[in-house]
């Protein structure tokens, strides 16, 4: 039987706030006789909102009244109600997610939908959105190839390597087609951000506040950020100036990429052909970014793919549900249930393969994926496992587990491990007697996520044998 769920996606970037109504088809594909298992089988966008100018009262603090005002307004728009929505996700990205008052924000708009996923996504979290967004990950699955996704915002500049299929590892650069902002009437530069008033500053380029913004005399500039786009993809090797303008962390170029695409607003202009009459209309210098980007002969270097979305890749990852149980030998000592809007954290094949220090390592590097400001939040850690595991399998995996989990244990946050294959039980005992059976954990099987899901766990059901599972997938095709 199907059954139709409206959606919504919002995301308040660092530029741009935008809305999307999405109406999913969901079925049970599962047979009568087996466990549920709830899929969407289709998905329909029913309604785009404007790309509104992410109001901000200053500097550090987003127009909390103003976006709800336009959420408000674009609700009235496509003729819905709030309790219309069965499901949806806010997303906070970029710069606005480090402003004073983003929770608050995500707390104000949590109304605008039935079970909210609200996430603040920090840079390796939002690299992985835009790039499944632009479905970077269903062509380096079907191609059975790498891709880089190149997210280019306002403010920032998002990376996500997807190896078939994968989420591989992310970074982010302080390239973004806002960070020059000009007046659309006078063409005076208004603003200039404090990195690239340096690479000005080092280069003598002569650019400054009050300056009239030309093609010509803004040449310079682009060309300098479209050297390091290249070097960060190891197309060029790394200049001096590269790790200035790193945010946080870049990806790891420890083999060669084979294709590249391209998301965010500046993309639009990467993939445009047509003529451009007014490179300054929004007030930036986002078109000339873009248009550089596409004449550059060295980025054909690598295979350049079209994205399925550039401007909306972020905010077409509206949340959808799937309901699963988990299966029956699992392991649990604490009643704290419900647990909700817990993000998860899904381990790649190669993770698993290797010693306990192996898997230690690659949790301990990708938990960096799920903090903002140096704050971790609680996390689900999932693994695909072994269907018949020996007894050193089982050790190698508590070890590498409770080891690469530390951080979480020493912050007193939920220790949650989700296995697709049936080894719940025992793993779950074997990690409990490695914590001395001090620390309360969760392990369930049978249950399959991937890496930007976020689930929520109910309370034991069938004479507490198993926990229902609500999947919340961030739909992206």
């Amino acid at each position: 039987m199907k059954e139709e769920l409206l959606s919504v996606g919002i995301d308040i970037g660092t530029s741009t706030t935008q809305l999307i109504f999405s109406k999913l088809i969901v079925e049970n594909m599962a047979s009568s006789f087996s466990v549920p298992r709830i899929s969407i089988v289709d998905k329909e966008i029913i309604y785009k909102s404007e790309v509104y100018f992410t109001p901000l009262i200053s500097n550090t603090e987003i127009d909390r009244d103003k976006i709800k005002e336009l959420v408000e307004l674009e609700y009235k728009k496509a003729n819905i109600c709030k309790s219309d929505i069965q499901t949806g996700a806010v997303i906070i990205t970029g710069e606005t997610a480090r402003k004073e008052n983003a929770n608050d924000v995500l707390h104000s708009l949590s109304g605008f939908a039935g079970d909210f996923v609200v996430a603040t996504a920090g840079p390796d979290l939002e690299s992985i959105i835009s790039g499944k967004g632009a479905g970077a990950h269903i062509y380096s699955k079907e191609h059975s190839t790498s891709v880089v996704n190149l997210d280019i915002g306002g403010g920032t500049t998002n990376l996500a390597l997807f190896k078939r299929g994968e989420v591989c590892d992310t970074g982010c650069l302080d390239i973004g087609g806002r960070l020059i902002k000009i007046d659309k009437s006078t063409k005076e530069i208004i603003y200039i951000s404090p990195k690239i008033k340096e690479i000005i500053k080092n280069n003598n380029l002569n650019l400054d506040l009050g300056t009239i913004a030309t093609v010509e005399n803004l040449k310079p500039v682009i060309d300098i950020m479209v050297k390091l786009l290249l070097e960060s993809v190891g197309i060029r090797p790394k200049s001096e100036l590269f790790d200035y303008i790193v945010t946080n962390k870049n990806i790891k170029l420890d083999e060669d990429i084979k294709c590249i695409s391209f998301s965010g607003g500046v993309a639009d202009y990467v993939y445009y052909n047509g003529e451009i009459d007014d490179y300054f209309k929004y007030g930036d210098i986002g078109i000339l970014l873009g248009q550089a980007i596409k004449n550059c002969e060295e980025f054909k270097n690598l295979k350049i793919i079209r994205s399925m979305e550039t401007i909306r890749a972020t905010v077409v990852g509206a949340g959808s549900h799937t309901t699963e149980v988990s299966g029956s030998t699992i392991t649990y000592t604490s009643e704290s249930f419900p647990l909700k809007n817990l993000p998860v954290l899904k381990l790649s094949k190669e993770d698993e393969i290797g010693d306990s220090q192996h898997i230690s390592k690659a949790i301990k590097n990708k938990l960096n994926w799920f903090k903002l400001e140096n704050d971790l939040q609680n996390i689900v850690i999932a693994i695909e496992g072994k269907s018949n595991p020996s007894f050193s399998d089982i050790q190698t995996y508590a070890e590498g587990l409770v080891d690469g989990m530390q951080e979480i244990i020493d912050r007193d946050l939920e220790f949650i491990v989700i296995v697709e294959c049936d080894m719940a039980k025992v793993l779950g005992q074997s990690m409990y007697s490695k914590l001395n059976f001090k620390k309360n954990l969760i392990c369930l099987d049978s249950v399959k996520v991937e890496n930007g899901d976020y689930i929520d766990i109910g309370k034991p059901i069938a004479q507490g044998q198993v926990l229902p599972v609500v999947i919340k997938t961030l739909v992206f095709n």
